[in-house]
């Protein structure tokens, strides 16, 4: 098995430097991989609620060989919250190993996807999710259908 390109660590508290790549991270994953998604919120009010994660969320960062920030990935005991590549470093297997940090436990974990975004849905079933519900968005911030997706931990 190759050795990854990327290094993860666990996020403790983020200083000003790291909430501004996982700012851009977060931002530049959404537009370039949802670009029909409503951008409902900024620069500064996106940075402010990504301060809070580590408060209440295990987060793990991954970096590249140059040490720039590549990817996150967000979660609890039950729930992904967030898994966002950045552009550059997607199709090469980063998704899988930080969807596998939040997974590591065994533990079942939901998450929420929008329907139109295909490639995500495709990479979380390839990873053993299973869809066990559907919206109109009614529910959700940006008014977009969405799905539950499931993983049954380990079994």
């Amino acid at each position: 098995m190759a050795e990854s390109a990327f290094v993860l660590s666990r996020l403790a508290t983020a200083d000003s430097a790291c909430l501004a790549a996982l700012t851009a991270v977060f931002l530049a994953s959404r537009r370039q991989a949802m670009p029909w998604l409503p951008e409902l919120h900024g620069e500064a009010e996106t940075q402010a609620y990504l301060a809070g994660l580590p408060a209440e969320q295990h987060v793990w960062l991954a970096h590249d060989a140059a040490g720039c920030l590549a990817g996150f990935v967000s979660f609890d005991a039950q729930w992904v919250h967030h898994l966002y590549l950045a552009p550059v470093a997607q199709g090469q297997g980063l998704g899988a190993q930080l969807l596998g940090q939040a997974l590591a436990d065994g533990q079942p974990r939901q998450l929420w996807c929008f329907a139109a975004n295909l490639r995500a849905r495709r990479f979380y079933q390839g990873q053993g999710f299973v869809q066990i519900d559907a919206t109109d968005g009614a529910g959700n911030e940006e008014r977009t259908p969405d799905v539950l997706l499931q993983h049954p931990g380990r079994i």
